[in-house]
Parts: C-alpha cells; structure tokens; sequence
C-alpha cells in the first residue's frame, strides 16, 4: 500500500517542494564544488529541479528522485564548465591599460630619437626605410617607386638599418 510519505503518490509539486525543502543546500554545495564555489551553483541546482518537475510523471523509479536530482546536477555543472570554456577561447583579449603621462613621455622621446636617427641617414636609406616600415610596402613596390632594383632596396635597406642600430646605440649607452 502507498502511503502519504511514499514519493510515489505524489504529485510534481509535492515532490520536488518535499525534496527541494530537504536536497536543496546539498545540491548546491555540490554544485559550488564542482563549478568552483561559482555562482552559476545556484542555477544549475534550480535547472535540475525544474526539469524533475517537468518529468516527474514519466520517472520510472520516483524513489531515485534524489539521485536523479544529484546526476542532473553534476551534468549541468559539466555544462556550464564547458561553456566556459569555448567563451574563454571566443572572448577578445582585454585593450591594454591607457598609457600615462610618463609613458606618453617615454615614447615621445623614443620617438624624437628615432626620427633623428632616421634624418642622420642618406636619402635614399631613409626613403627605403620609411616606404618598407611605416608606407609597408614591399621590396618590389618600393623598387618601382623609387626606379631603382629590387637588389637595390635591399642594399639599401640594409645600410639603412646598421647605420639606425649604431646610431640608437649611441644614443642609449653614450
């Protein structure tokens, strides 16, 4: 004979109200330990109780309803562990921190060097640089521009960037 305290004679609402009242900080505690005390515990834990309500009718064993609660619980914590994954690997990486004023002047100077450096070259060592770095262009691109080989940009290039490295060199270790 089936009783009142028998989970078989109750209704969706009885059950999951009588096992929500007795399971539930288990569960969640469960939950926070596999999800790593994450807040996500909490709705992992509702999710499985919604989805026992929803098939309480169709549970062959309603006396295994804690433990189906507990396996429901443990595959949504793998959910979600999932899911953080793939949006880890999906999120765009933060922007830098904005620069202050010290950096600003940092670069400013790197920046005045640089140009001094580049206007100490011969004109056709800063023009090969500056096409190739800041115009981006390539070996042959530069070569039409300029009406000279492209062995010539590369000669030049080169120089370009000995005489560049010597002279910041001075300038770091005087």
């Amino acid at each position: 004979m089936v009783g009142a305290d028998d989970p078989r004679s109750w209704s969706a609402d009885e059950a999951v109200g009588a096992l929500y009242a007795a399971h539930w900080q288990r569960l969640v505690a469960l939950a926070a330990s596999l999800l790593g005390g994450s807040a996500s515990a909490e709705e992992v834990v509702a999710d499985a109780f919604v989805t026992l309500h929803r098939r309480w009718a169709g549970l062959a064993d309603k006396g295994s309803a804690v433990a189906y609660l507990r396996t429901s619980v443990v595959n949504g914590a793998r959910d979600v562990l999932r899911h953080r994954v793939v949006a880890d690997r999906r999120r765009p990486l933060p922007d830098p921190a904005p620069e202050g004023p010290e950096e600003h002047a940092v670069r400013a100077s790197e920046h005045r060097t640089v140009l001094a450096a580049l206007e100490s070259l011969p004109a056709r060592q800063r023009e090969v640089l500056v096409l190739r770095y800041q115009g981006e262009m390539s070996e042959q691109d530069i070569a039409d521009a300029l009406g000279i080989s492209r062995g010539a940009v590369k000669t030049h290039a080169h120089r370009g960037l000995s005489a560049l490295r010597e002279v910041m060199s001075r300038e770091v270790n005087p």
